[in-house]
């Protein structure tokens, strides 16, 4: 049996898998490991690890190359987050053999078209419309000299995205996004998210309180806490929230609410603990990109799931969820779950340990590369 080979390009290092772009990296990465694949992995990163002994558990090798930070690229038509990821080093590694090439969304795509890599199998992961997620951070974030530079590189990306038409294959990980592929460039297909949960925890009856998680370093997540906050002011029942960063933020906007509780995130063992005692799980987002992971942890390890329209548009999942447009609508939804059992683990078991299970999408991907390798 041919070994199966293929090298992944990431922009950044996936390990820890501690927010959502590295969770769907690393767990990809594991379960072509357990499915046979011999993984060349390639990380952009701003500071070189010493050691990445969990990376080299799954890969064949491991590379690293910095980041670079030249202020020049900024008057350059191609986006930032891009040429910072312009590596020589990366093109000579990639051409030590053959096996097909996955870039890890467009960022980390800048050599792709290089005359030494012509004839090889390349497909890129689409994690975003980098455009649409940057246009939205630029309109979630209050630093003027940092919004200006988010829209200028939404504005960069708009041209950009015509690359995509020249990758074999597209891999979408939201049904939005795989259909705004294919009705321009025709070369995409859908694949979940990878995740890394295994089993759904049956959890029913009655948890303690409202959950809200997230890295709120992204401008996003604080607009997200900002608005629950002043949801909850004016709601008889607890909030939780927990992140690893922002936390004097945070305390300040709860101020003296005393239904409102901010928990330093320590790791996952901590958002295991948290998730299994949450009532409802709140994953909102006021800009539309992808999949949010929160939600499928929420899921597989809690209760009930409170969305807006841009967390997931995957029916199949978001039938598990109760949906919400408006502060009101989700005050009436809080306040009436807040007295509901839950009741539906055995039926999101029997749907999601299938449906959203890594292994099996693993397959999937292999099968597109196998397609493609003839």
């Amino acid at each position: 049996m041919q070994k199966k080979e293929l090298h992944i390009v990431s922009f950044d290092n996936p390990f820890p898998p501690n927010y959502g772009g590295a969770i769907e990296v690393f767990y990809k990465i594991k379960a072509l490991h357990e499915i046979g694949y011999a993984i060349y992995l390639h990380c952009f990163v701003n500071s070189v690890p010493e050691q990445s002994p969990e990376l080299d558990a799954i890969v064949s090798e491991v590379y690293f190359y910095k980041n670079s930070h030249n202020p020049f690229y900024f008057f350059s038509k191609t986006p930032f987050s891009v040429l910072s990821r312009n590596n020589r080093e990366l093109l000579n590694n990639l051409k030590k053999n053959n096996a097909p090439i996955l870039y890890e969304g467009l960022k980390t795509a800048y050599c792709f078209e290089d005359n030494l890599l012509k004839n090889r199998v390349k497909v890129i992961r689409l994690h975003n419309l980098e455009q649409d997620y940057f246009k939205g951070i630029a309109l979630s974030e209050n630093n003027l000299i940092k919004k200006a530079l988010y829209f200028l590189e939404s504005k960069k990306y708009e041209s950009y995205e015509k690359k995509l038409q020249h990758f074999d294959k597209v891999l979408a990980l939201s049904r939005f996004e795989n259909d705004y592929v294919n009705s321009r460039f025709h070369n995409s297909s859908y694949i979940p998210v990878f995740h890394g949960n295994e089993k759904v925890e049956i959890i029913e009856g009655f948890g303690k309180y409202a959950f809200y998680h997230g890295d709120l370093r992204t401008s996003d997540n604080r607009k997200v806490v900002k608005y629950l906050i002043e949801v909850f002011k004016n709601l008889d029942y607890k909030l939780v929230i927990a992140s690893g960063s922002k936390e004097k933020m945070v305390r300040r906007l709860i101020g003296n609410a005393p239904n409102i509780e901010f928990v330093f995130l320590k790791d996952f063992e901590m958002l295991k603990q948290l998730l299994g005692e949450a009532h409802i799980n709140l994953i909102l987002s006021f800009q539309r990109s992808g999949t949010k992971l929160k939600l499928l942890n929420s899921l597989f390890r809690s209760r009930f799931c409170i969305i807006n329209e841009n967390i997931i548009d995957d029916e199949i999942v978001s039938d598990f969820c109760i949906k919400t447009d408006s502060k009101e609508k989700l005050i009436s939804r809080i306040n009436f779950l807040k007295s509901q059992p839950y009741l539906d683990g055995e039926k999101k078991k029997a749907v999601l340990e299938e449906y959203l299970n890594d292994r099996t999408n693993a397959q999937i991907l292999s099968g597109i590369l196998e397609s493609l390798n003839r």
